[in-house]
């Protein structure tokens, strides 16, 4: 299921534990920050590039497949070409959210994920969802930026 609203996306943080991040960075930028923020946030955050051994004191996979432990969401920080892989890598490994960064819209991943069960989020930010959405974390941007000084989202 393709998920555009508010009620679904605020659905998914409260029901995900742990986030495989596609593609995240040491590197200053949004590939960066925003695995630090949802860290934050209290969700499991393990690193997948094949470039790095560890990020954020976890230890980096070079593919989805290679993760020993079930995970919830897959985020994706790779280009949009790059998508369908990672979305069949999702679905292999039992994901049930595949979430695009901003930017990021591949109509072929998000339609072979939706048929698989999968809830899909398209060109969207958790640093900007998160707080949107979410009861109770309507500070937590700001409280990350105060603490972290990250680039802004726009």
């Amino acid at each position: 299921m393709i998920i555009t609203d508010d009620a679904g996306i605020c659905d998914i943080f409260q029901s995900i534990k742990t986030v495989a991040v596609v593609g995240c960075s040491p590197n200053p930028g949004p590939k960066n920050y925003v695995p630090t923020y949802m860290r934050e946030e209290g969700y499991r955050v393990i690193p997948v590039n094949p470039r790095y051994d560890a990020l954020f004191g976890e230890k980096c996979y070079a593919t989805l497949k290679d993760i020993p432990e079930k995970v919830d969401m897959v985020e994706c920080f790779r280009p949009a070409e790059d998508i369908l892989p990672i979305a069949e890598e999702a679905i292999a490994i039992g994901a049930k959210v595949l979430w695009m960064q901003l930017g990021i819209i591949n109509e072929e991943a998000a339609k072979i994920a939706s048929e698989a069960g999968l809830r899909v989020v398209m060109d969207r930010c958790p640093c900007a969802e998160i707080p949107r959405v979410v009861p109770g974390r309507e500070e937590s941007w700001k409280i990350f930026k105060e603490k972290f000084n990250p680039p802004s989202l726009g």
